[in-house]
């Protein structure tokens, strides 16, 4: 039986799953009705950040253009344009024990293609969520439901896991940002091209 966890919540991840190496980490949304007549493309985003919270570099930085990082340890599933459908619109594969040491969070984040061109914002987003579930016995080990707590943002920090004496534990987020992507990669320390 999963863990569901409110906004602001920490749990164990590998200290509570002995053994736990390979997770998948699911995230998905729904999008209201309304009549901007453009389709909404959400994307998954995660950061390996460092112990000053920011990403050493641009291989650092896994997102629907560069499906990897941490030395293979970090792999996207890519980019689903629609969101239509229920489960996961989008996954991200991890490898604990291969995550560089050098990584101390790893952050997922969620923000809307387009966002400003499209008058499109998280007000608008329904049924978020982040799972977290075991690769080997496809058992879902942690959710997070993130609300309707959004209005004019157009990114969101989902979730992070973070290194703390040596286990890997799960930090619920979901602080949201205005300024869509650039805003979170200039954030955690890169420069917008």
């Amino acid at each position: 039986m999963a863990i569901s966890l409110s906004k602001g919540q920490k749990v164990d991840l590998t200290k509570t799953n002995p053994g736990l190496k390979n997770i998948i980490i699911g995230l998905g949304w729904d999008t209201n009705k309304y009549d901007g007549g453009n389709d909404f493309d959400l994307d998954s985003s995660v950061f390996l950040l460092n112990a000053s919270g920011k990403v050493s570099s641009e291989k650092d930085f896994v997102y629907f253009n560069n499906l990897q990082g941490g030395n293979g340890s970090v792999v996207h599933s890519g980019d689903n344009l629609t969101g239509a459908g229920d489960g996961d619109d989008e996954q991200i594969k991890i490898d604990l024990s291969a995550i560089p040491a050098e990584v101390e969070r790893v952050a997922f984040t969620i923000t809307i293609h387009d966002a400003e061109a499209r008058r499109q914002n998280f007000g608008q987003v329904s049924n978020a969520f982040v799972r977290v579930v075991s690769e080997q016995s496809n058992q879902e080990l942690i959710r997070y439901d993130l609300g309707e707590d959004f209005s004019i943002e157009t990114a969101v920090v989902v979730a992070e896991l973070y290194r703390h004496n040596g286990e890997w534990k799960f930090n619920a987020i979901g602080s949201g940002y205005q300024g869509g992507l650039a805003a979170l990669v200039t954030d955690y320390g890169l420069q917008v091209g």
